[in-house]
C-alpha cells in the first residue's frame, strides 16, 4: 500500500506540475516497469513467457491509462473516492459471488473505513466532469479485475513481468494516435519511469504476492488505506499539515480495515 500511494502522488506530481502528458507518461511508465522486471526475470534465470495474461495485462494498461487521463481534470478527493469506490464495489461483488461474507464485526470495519475516507477527501470533493468520472471508475474496476486474477497466480514476479511485456503494446497504441498530442520534459520523464520502475513495477509484484493470502473482500478493504498513506507523504514530503480531521480520519480507516482483515479464530 506504500508503493501505491506513493505512485499516486508520483502520477498527479507528474501530470499537474510537469509537462508530460496523460499518454506519454503512461507509456513511459509501463514500458519502465516492463524492463526492470525483465531485467529482474532476467537475474532469475526463470522461465516466465508463459507467466501472465493478455487479459490481466489488458486490464492492467486500462487502469493506468484512465487513472492517468482521469486525474487531468479530477480533484484529489473526488479522484480517490470514484477509484477506490470502484475497487471496493468490484472485489468485494466477486467475493460475494464466490461465497465470501463479511461477519458482523467486518461490516462495521468496512463501514467505518468507508466513512473514515469520506470524512479523509471531503473538503476536495467537488462536482466532477462526467468524462472524468467514467474514467476514474472505470480505472477502479479494471484494477479491481487485475487483483482478482492476481489471487490465483503463481509466480508473483513472473506474473507481473508478463503482463507488464503484454500491456506495453496497448499503451504504445495509445501514444501513437495521440503523438501530435505529445509533451515531455525531463522531470516528467522521470517520474514516470520511477513511478513504472518502482512503485508500479515491484510495488504490483509485493501486491501478487500477498493476494493469494487475502480474501476479496479482505484485500478490497486494504487498499482504503491508500489515500490515508499518500496524505502521509504530504505531510513528510511536502510539509503539509497535520490537521485533526486528518488525524480522526486515518485512525478510523486504519481501525476500520483491521476489523476487516482480522479473522475469528475457530475454536479445535
Amino acid at each position: 500500500m506504500i508503493a501505491f500511494a506513493s505512485n499516486s502522488l508520483l502520477c498527479r506530481l507528474a501530470l499537474k506540475q510537469t509537462g508530460i502528458d496523460a499518454a506519454s507518461f503512461t507509456f513511459i511508465r509501463i514500458f519502465s516497469g516492463a524492463v526492470a522486471l525483465w531485467l529482474i526475470m532476467k537475474m532469475r534465470r526463470a522461465t516466465w513467457k508463459n507467466e501472465g495474461s493478455w487479459s490481466s495485462a489488458l486490464a492492467l494498461f486500462i487502469y493506468a491509462a484512465a487513472f492517468s487521463f482521469a486525474y487531468l481534470d479530477l480533484s484529489a478527493g473526488t479522484g480517490a473516492l470514484l477509484l477506490f469506490g470502484a475497487v471496493q464495489a468490484t472485489m468485494i461483488l466477486w467475493g460475494f459471488r464466490k461465497g465470501e461474507r463479511l461477519d458482523a464485526i467486518q461490516l462495521i470495519g468496512l463501514i467505518v473505513a468507508v466513512t473514515g475516507l469520506v470524512v479523509l477527501m471531503f473538503p476536495g470533493l467537488s462536482a466532477p466532469p462526467l468524462v472524468d468520472s467514467i474514467l476514474m471508475v472505470g480505472a477502479g474496476v479494471a484494477w479491481g479485475v487485475y487483483s482478482i486474477r492476481g489471487k490465483a497466480g503463481r509466480d508473483a514476479i513472473a506474473a507481473t513481468a508478463g503482463n507488464f511485456l503484454r500491456a506495453v503494446p496497448f499503451a504504445a497504441v495509445v501514444s501513437i494516435i495521440l503523438l501530435s498530442r505529445a509533451r515531455l520534459g525531463h522531470a516528467g520523464i522521470f517520474y514516470a519511469v520511477v513511478s513504472g520502475a518502482i512503485t508500479s513495477g515491484l510495488g504490483y509484484v509485493i501486491w501478487y504476492s500477498a493476494l493469494p493470502g487475502l480474501k476479496a473482500t479482505s484485500a478490497a478493504t486494504v487498499q482504503l488505506s491508500v489515500p490515508v498513506l499518500a496524505a502521509a507523504g504530504g505531510i513528510l514530503l511536502l510539509g503539509e499539515p497535520i490537521t485533526l480531521r486528518y488525524a480522526l480520519a486515518s485512525l478510523a480507516v486504519l481501525g476500520g480495515i483491521f476489523l476487516v482483515v482480522i479473522e475469528k479464530r475457530q475454536p479445535a
